[in-house]
């Protein structure tokens, strides 16, 4: 009796369970429905009307919605053979390059300092090394671009003064010329020095990303593996190297990926510090893009350079992702 009354009641639970299962996936399907609407309509739909857009003849506003004509890829073959292009690609990937270099080496001689047990107010340090991250970046970058200003004495060019006074004072008026600096420095006015401003800017505004990143992982290196080394008679740097450096190459990559993706994206610096000049020699490629687009008037030219750049950076970081096997996680 009890044994059929129990078959009675699972069976009756067993279809209540599917008929709750199929209505908690309908309702589930309710919930994220938003949100798939609002990714389609800021993610996916822009990128497909500029990929459409790099299709037409679109020159100005007034073009783009239903004004313009399908003409293949003729954009695409006169911006690969455009040597500004060329140049502003290759600009890019050597900012990307010797920013992340620096940010990198910056980030972690930080953080090493910010996690050894010899330094003290190491909490005090921290929230010191992450205030550049409290400021927008416009006004970061405004008052960069007045430190690197070419006028005598801007705070760099006075800086220099100085070293070319304590060179006079200490080996006297007859001190050699190519041991001084010839003032004022017009900063942004020489191609190499306005590249040495941005990486220098770049560097300032995201390597407290990256300290914050690395010390984390070096608060998770095992204590064991150090003392085990210790024992072996391995020194600092050799602890450093195959102890240290090991344990944190994941999280380290993930952090590089991710600011070189945003390095690659750069338009503000170069924009704000002298529009990507002198001469449109630094000019990075969004620069290119937003150039063409809103001073020449070149919108579809301009999407196809978009486009091009959307493309360079997902190849980018599927390659990263992928040979620094990260898919599975920072810590698999």
């Amino acid at each position: 009796m009890s044994t059929s009354f129990l078959d009675r009641v699972s069976r009756r639970g067993q279809r209540r369970l599917s008929v709750d299962a199929d209505e908690i996936g309908l309702f589930g399907l309710l919930l994220v429905a938003p949100g798939v609407v609002l990714f389609l309509s800021f993610m996916l739909f822009p990128i497909a009307f500029l990929v459409y857009l790099s299709l037409t003849d679109a020159t100005h506003a007034g073009t783009v919605i239903g004004g313009a004509n399908l003409i293949g890829f003729d954009n695409y073959v006169e911006m690969f053979t455009d040597s500004q292009f060329w140049n502003s690609l290759g600009t890019t990937w050597f900012f990307v390059g010797v920013s992340l270099v620096c940010k990198v080496t910056l980030a972690l001689g930080l953080a090493v300092l910010l996690t050894n047990n010899r330094i003290r107010g190491k909490r005090f340090l921290r929230a010191i090394v992450i205030i550049p991250m409290g400021f927008p970046g416009i006004f970061v970058i405004t008052v960069w671009r007045g430190m690197f200003s070419g006028a005598r004495y801007a705070p760099f060019n006075e800086f220099l003064a100085m070293y070319n006074d304590a060179v006079t004072t200490v080996l006297g008026s007859g001190a050699p010329e190519f041991l001084l600096v010839t003032l004022p420095v017009g900063w942004l006015s020489g191609r190499w020095s306005a590249f040495i401003a941005y990486v220098t800017t770049e560097v300032w505004l995201a390597y407290p990303f990256l300290v914050i990143i690395i010390v984390s992982a070096l608060q998770d290196v095992p204590g064991e593996l150090h003392d085990a080394a210790k024992v072996d008679g391995a020194g600092f740097l050799h602890r450093f190297r195959h102890v240290t450096l090991p344990s944190i190459k994941r999280p380290v990559m993930f952090g590089s990926i991710l600011t070189a993706a945003t390095s690659f994206q750069q338009f503000l610096i170069p924009w704000v510090f002298n529009n990507g000049g002198p001469a449109r020699s630094n000019e990075l490629l969004l620069v290119y893009g937003y150039r063409e687009a809103i001073e020449l008037n070149q919108y579809a030219f301009a999407s196809a350079i978009m486009v091009t750049a959307i493309a360079f950076i997902g190849m980018f970081m599927w390659l990263a992702v992928k040979k620094g096997d990260l898919a599975e996680g920072v810590n698999a």
